[in-house]
């Protein structure tokens, strides 16, 4: 067995059990205590992850440029460690305290919710990893919508299935993104059912995308939010989740995105594909601490096709 196959068999295992070790302690803590204990947690996790601060500060360079210097990067870069570990502490304790979740999260523009699901055709959420973008989910399961949400196959298949289990018991329905089939026949299924389908457009998609303009940089985006729309008629509306201060969060739920018409039909999805990537970019830019930046967004090149 090669060593790096061992390095990283041992980084997946070390992470499992911190994760299960955080699913043990979140019985005996309060509520009030969780960013506390995220912080300790976030900061020694920085100071180990040194990979993953290393490509968090590279995809900053990327973003940003020279227009924020080095310091401001290396504190979004460590305020995002602090979010992403507060987020799964907070989702913990929601999913062995259900009424909690409503306590906490405010949503704004759920009549933009109601009317786009009046109309029977489904509704495509569009967002991003970004802020507590699971509790974000959550938040409407508990509100009573028949949530789904497209994700990609862990690579720990423990972890994979740890947080099957937990999407499962908190209400929402997963459809992996392979095999894509079968994806393709859960999307239409739940837009056809009058559910809500969300779909997080702000990763990296490979050979398999188009490529859109995105801090500037191209990156290889899913096209599909705008073919299931066109295919089913069902809304799209973007929706976000903001830190509203410690404790609390902001569900923003935009109006629906109206398409709009190219030339023709590749022009119209690459048109449609690129309004929605501007409107994560402006949340991004907003709150830059919110986002996930251990993610390598431009990993694949144009050229690369």
């Amino acid at each position: 067995m090669e060593l790096k196959h061992i390095v990283r068999l041992g980084r997946r295992w070390i992470g499992y059990v911190v994760l299960r070790f955080c699913s043990l302690i979140i019985y005996f803590i309060p509520a009030a205590s969780i960013r506390h204990i995220a912080k300790i947690i976030s900061d020694i996790g920085y100071i180990l992850a040194g990979r993953h601060r290393k490509i968090a500060i590279n995809t900053l360079n990327l973003a940003f440029g020279d227009s924020i210097d080095l310091n401001q990067k290396s504190k979004i870069a460590k305020d995002s460690f602090r979010f992403m570990a507060a987020g799964a502490l907070e989702l913990l304790f929601c999913v062995e305290h259900h009424d909690y979740v409503k306590k906490i999260v405010r949503i704004e523009g759920k009549d933009y919710l109601d009317r786009a699901l009046a109309k029977k055709k489904g509704v495509i959420v569009v967002t991003a990893h970004f802020g507590n973008f699971v509790l974000m989910q959550f938040s409407l399961a508990a509100e009573g919508y028949l949530v789904n949400s497209i994700i990609r196959h862990m690579r720990d298949p423990q972890a994979d299935r740890y947080f099957l289990k937990k999407r499962n018991e908190i209400g929402i329905k997963t459809i992996y993104t392979e095999p894509r089939n079968a994806c393709v026949i859960e999307s239409l299924r739940s837009l056809k059912n009058n559910e809500v389908l969300f779909v997080l457009l702000d990763q990296n998609f490979g050979s398999g995308g188009i490529f859109v303009d995105f801090f500037g940089r191209k990156a290889a985006t899913a096209t599909g939010p705008i073919v299931l729309a066109q295919r089913t008629n069902a809304a799209i509306l973007p929706m976000f989740m903001v830190h509203d201060n410690k404790e609390r969060h902001r569900l923003i739920i935009e109006p629906e995105f109206k398409l709009e018409e190219g030339p023709d039909n590749n022009q119209t999805v690459l048109l449609n594909i690129q309004r929605l990537t501007n409107i994560i970019e402006d949340y991004i830019r907003r709150y830059p601490a919110e986002w996930s930046w251990i993610h390598r967004r431009w990993k694949s090149r144009p050229n690369d096709k």
